[in-house]
């Protein structure tokens, strides 16, 4: 009887053993803040079995900070998946992949479902001098210095507006002689306005990201002058009628004259009819 109940415990442990499925996930394990964490998935679900990757940042707590599905195809291929780290602080970090289904399938027991990364902070490397907002002459100024660089050298990648790259070429560094830095100087060229990424890179690896801006030239509002009509006044010459002459009126004859004349015109009469 014991014998029996052992054989069937086999069979079950067989049973669930076969129709089990392998999930596994590996990424890097130590990013530069700024590049992508790589993520490699293989397993032998069947097609069309759809999961979330999720980043989480594990300093105190888990938090989750990015989380995207991913779907097993037919060839049953490695698939990659990159998360983005761009803007994180540095710190201890975890993937984890997740089922999305009500029914989460029973996984065999060397299946891989979660990954520890570690994100390197160097952007506090790079100090920058010119200015992180430039007008659009036609050539981008960047310049400033990298800590303990000395005169190693850096190089830079710089990627414009639409995603091209401007420039990516290393260029020389000149060692301060009071910090040590390794400062540098490069105009580059540029063709629009717009977010340019400047990626720094030396010897050690990925260093950081730093983004100028070539705003639009500013348009100068034009004021509108309002067109003034001179208004004519048309103005009546006023005619000035000509000052008449004086009319010569007659002087009536007062009484006492005309009695004097009379008394006179009677005196000589008189004069006259004495002498005949």
């Amino acid at each position: 009887m014991k014998r029996i109940i052992l054989i069937a415990l086999f069979l079950l442990c067989i049973t669930g053993t076969a129709s089990a499925y392998g999930l596994y996930v590996n990424c890097t394990e130590s990013v530069q803040v700024g590049l992508p964490v790589k993520c490699s998935i293989d397993s032998d679900f069947p097609p069309g079995r759809t999961f979330d990757i999720v980043f989480y940042q594990t300093q105190y707590t888990s938090t989750e900070v990015s989380r995207q599905p991913f779907t097993i195809q037919n060839n049953k291929i490695t698939q990659y998946i990159f998360l983005e780290t761009t803007g994180f602080p540095g710190g201890n970090y975890k993937v984890e992949v997740q089922y999305t289904g009500p029914d989460e399938p029973q996984l065999r027991s060397d299946s891989r479902t979660l990954q520890l990364v570690k994100l390197i902070d160097r952007s506090g490397e790079i100090t920058i001098t010119s200015p992180m907002t430039q007008t659009p002459d036609g050539a981008l100024r960047i310049e400033g210095s990298i800590n303990k660089l000395g005169n190693e050298g850096v190089k830079i990648l710089v990627r414009g507006p639409d995603g091209g790259i401007v420039f990516d070429n290393w260029i020389g560094t000149k060692e301060s002689l009071q910090s040590g830095a390794g400062v540098f100087t490069k105009l580059v060229t540029v063709t629009g306005t717009g977010d340019y990424e400047v990626m720094f890179t030396d010897s050690k690896g990925f260093i950081g990201i730093k983004t100028f801006k070539v705003p639009a030239p500013a348009t100068q509002a034009t004021t509108a002058i309002p067109t003034t009509t001179a208004v004519v006044k048309t103005t009546k010459a006023v005619t000035t009628a000509p000052t008449p002459w004086p009319t010569a009126t007659q002087s009536p004859i007062s009484p006492i004259t005309a009695f004097i004349g009379i008394a006179g015109a009677v005196l000589v009469s008189v004069f006259v009819m004495k002498r005949h």
